[in-house]
């Protein structure tokens, strides 16, 4: 838990937030999610909008608690499933399960957030890290032919991948190589990291390749769209600094690393909370004042380099 005033995005906000797992089955729970889930809510009285939040590859949601609790602290519900905890390199199944979990929102979410938090429905963004990032487009883009009983009204990227390299996207692929060919009826921020497609040892491919990751991703998308990339961070660094067992010491392993994960921890949940406030209520002065490098009204706790299509 943890209960903070300040109004920089980059730092924890105003709101104590709460932490829980749900891992319920139909014998425990009234409308049972269709896979466990790790939920961060504030705990003051209010209505607050929902983002989805999808792990990335072989990872686990408990992985991003840190980081979903620091967009929870700014007034917002993050629902982040664990979809599986072996896979292949198909992502169908994880489309499929991104759509169900976000058809089961309004008629399961209200029964698990404390009685004085009220989901808005109407208010709702679907974000992932890595494959997860590749999982929210394909959700946002209907592939699949799937669709949803909630509007998404927003997606987010966060150092999104769609395979090895270009030539070998993971099935279903989600970069067509075409610029601004997105067509999603909804904004998009792509978050990127400069040495995820630096390799860490001559063993390992890099984790974040030139072809299929950030810069790509933004390329085929269309207006509005926001892309943040830190010059000094790896593919990982937004994870908790205490990642537990054999898969959580293997992030410290596998990705090339910056100095520490706290600032880019930090970054990401700042820029997402920016771009939430001005894409869900309305409210742009955060991500105008990141983007100006405004230093009276915020502070960046790194360096990086942005654009946009507004």
């Amino acid at each position: 838990m943890c209960s903070c005033s300040s109004t920089n995005v980059f730092n924890s906000g105003k709101h104590s937030t709460q932490l829980q797992r749900v891992e319920c089955r139909s014998t425990t729970c009234t409308v049972p999610p269709p896979k466990p889930l790790l939920l961060a809510t504030p705990l003051e009285d209010g209505e607050f909008p929902i983002l989805l939040f999808l792990h990335g590859y072989l990872l686990y949601n408990i992985f991003y608690s840190q980081l979903i609790q620091h967009v929870a602290s700014h007034g917002f519900i993050v629902i982040a499933p664990q979809l599986y905890t072996v896979a292949g390199p198909d992502t169908s199944d994880e489309i499929h399960s991104a759509a169900a979990i976000t058809n089961w929102l309004s008629e399961g979410l209200t029964k698990l957030v404390p009685p004085n938090v009220r989901p808005n429905f109407s208010k709702l963004a679907v974000a992932g890290h890595s494959r997860g990032g590749k999982t929210a487009f394909g959700l946002a883009l209907r592939k699949l032919n799937m669709t949803t009983n909630l509007r998404i009204s927003a997606v987010i990227g966060v150092d999104p991948v769609d395979g090895m390299e270009k030539g070998k996207q993971t099935p279903p692929p989600v970069l067509s190589y075409v610029p601004q060919s997105f067509e999603v009826d909804m904004a998009a921020l792509v978050i990127g990291s400069g040495l995820g497609e630096v390799k860490r040892n001559p063993l390992f491919p890099p984790c974040a390749p030139k072809g299929v990751n950030h810069e790509n991703f933004f390329n085929e998308c269309q207006k509005p769209a926001w892309y943040f990339v830190a010059k000094d961070y790896g593919h990982l660094d937004m994870l908790d600094d205490d990642t537990k067992g054999l898969a959580g010491k293997a992030t410290y392993c596998l990705c090339k690393n910056g100095e520490s994960r706290k600032p880019m921890r930090m970054f990401v949940g700042g820029v997402i909370v920016a771009f939430l406030k001005a894409y869900l209520n309305g409210d742009n002065t955060h991500l105008l004042a990141a983007t100006a490098g405004d230093r009276h009204q915020i502070s960046v706790p790194l360096e990086f380099k942005f654009d946009c299509l507004v």
